[in-house]
């Protein structure tokens, strides 16, 4: 099995270099990530500038590439130009901190794994739900232990897995609940500050909301002490309100 490895928090982020030390004993691992940290990018890619790819050895050893964009345009280089091989799945993470509820449109992480899934790959976006104290250990521990779960001649096409590990020892874990996506948000405000001369310039900040959390959403299995894993298919049109809005048709 051949395994194209990225993420959105760059190449050089602790997330995806514990990711690849656990899977290089079940996988051949080849690694596109951003050169620097792409979180909150989305689903970018890059079409009015050049793609740079720079070789990144670490303690000596060859490591990865490096991609002068977005988390997307790494795997689409990935398996398009770099790999001289047919991709088998592509696995972004780990990620630092949840992507939960309506994390998913803006992440990076997610993004990569979903333009995985546009290209035909089996794909799995793996984040750790804690900021601070990530325990990356155990996340890469449970993405080998869903590899190894799942059917991939039988993966579903063009969907991802969106998977959230309970940032605590691997033992503390207390096992998989498939979710659906949650209702969890932001309540975002901009803080104005003023620059050295005079200029005022903004940060946005937020707090997350939950408008609503029943035990199948994402966010109440990883709260439970689960591992939350959530299907996410390309497509977005809402198939339940095509007939409702039938009467556009009308003359």
């Amino acid at each position: 099995m051949r395994i194209l490895v990225t993420n959105d928090d760059g190449i050089m982020a602790e997330g995806l270099r514990v990711l690849v030390k656990h899977l290089q004993d079940l996988a051949e691992v080849l690694v596109v990530a951003p050169d620097v940290e792409r979180s909150a990018t989305g689903h970018a890619i890059t079409v009015r500038t050049p793609l740079w790819i720079k070789e990144i050895k670490i303690n000596g050893e060859f490591f990865g590439y490096a991609v002068n964009g977005t988390p997307a345009d790494c795997v689409k280089i990935g398996v398009k130009a770099i790999s001289t091989k047919e991709i088998d799945m592509v696995i972004s993470g780990i990620n630092r901190g949840p992507n939960l509820g309506t994390d998913i449109m803006y992440s990076g992480t997610v993004s990569a794994a979903l333009e995985g899934a546009l290209l035909g790959k089996p794909s799995i976006a793996v984040s750790t739900v804690d900021f601070d104290k990530p325990v990356y250990e155990s996340a890469a521990r449970f993405t080998k232990v869903l590899i190894s779960k799942l059917v991939l001649q039988d993966f579903p096409r063009y969907d991802a897995l969106n998977v959230n590990v309970p940032s605590v020892p691997y033992s503390e874990i207390k096992g998989i609940r498939v979710t659906r996506q949650g209702l969890r948000k932001y309540k975002d405000f901009f803080e104005a500050r003023k620059d050295p001369f005079g200029n005022t310039y903004y940060w946005m900040l937020g707090k997350v909301v939950d408008e609503e959390k029943t035990g199948d959403m994402d966010s109440a299995a990883v709260e439970a002490g689960y591992v939350s894993v959530t299907p996410l298919h390309i497509f977005l049109t809402d198939e339940r309100s095509i007939e409702k809005f039938r009467y556009l048709e009308e003359s």
